[in-house]
């Protein structure tokens, strides 16, 4: 599966909206850097956060979701409380290839403050904005800035496109937006 190069990644989103918006090149100055990279995409985190917390003594359960296990909050800068996380979204809407499939890493820069993002594959035909969930494994405070690079996105090329691709299967998180809540 080899990765796809910066001017493969800039056609597809500029000629069949893989990415929306797209920017088509680096940002940095002043910022923690978001846009297109040599092999890859360096999304953005909205300003919509979604914070756990233990307020109410929930328990989370990814089959009987309680929305009272966060608080949500719409502002620039997300401050995790220590060793808890987040709930996001990127700014970016995303419609991957057939014949692509995308993973995600975390930002250095947010890496090296103990700061982990987690997101699972962008399967081939899937689409919508890409719900991150942002670890604060520190026993401090982190703060998050929303607008700017969160994560980068690899896409790769498959042999060939899949017997079922994830919109063929109608997936259960096709076309989100915002930040999307486990659902069975």
């Amino acid at each position: 599966m080899p990765v796809l190069p910066d001017h493969v990644i800039r056609r597809l989103a500029t000629e069949h909206g893989m990415i929306e918006p797209f920017v088509e090149t680096q940002k940095r100055e002043g910022v923690i850097s978001y846009g297109l990279s040599s092999y890859g995409y360096d999304a953005r985190v909205a300003d919509d956060f979604k914070i756990f917390t233990n307020v109410d003594s929930a328990i989370v359960d990814p089959k009987n979701f309680n929305p009272s296990s966060f608080v949500d909050r719409k502002q620039d800068v997300c401050i995790i409380p220590p060793n808890s996380f987040a709930l996001a979204h990127t700014i970016e809407y995303f419609r991957i290839p057939r014949d692509v499939l995308v993973i995600c890493l975390g930002k250095s820069t947010y890496a090296r403050c103990g700061i982990i993002v987690n997101v699972t594959p962008l399967e081939p035909e899937w689409e919508g904005q890409v719900t991150i969930e942002i670890s604060n494994t520190t026993p401090l405070p982190a703060r998050i800035y929303a607008g700017e690079g969160i994560c980068q996105f690899l896409f790769l090329r498959g042999e060939g496109p899949p017997d079922v691709s994830y919109a063929d299967k109608a997936g259960k998180y096709m076309g989100q937006r915002g930040v999307a809540l486990p659902r069975m």
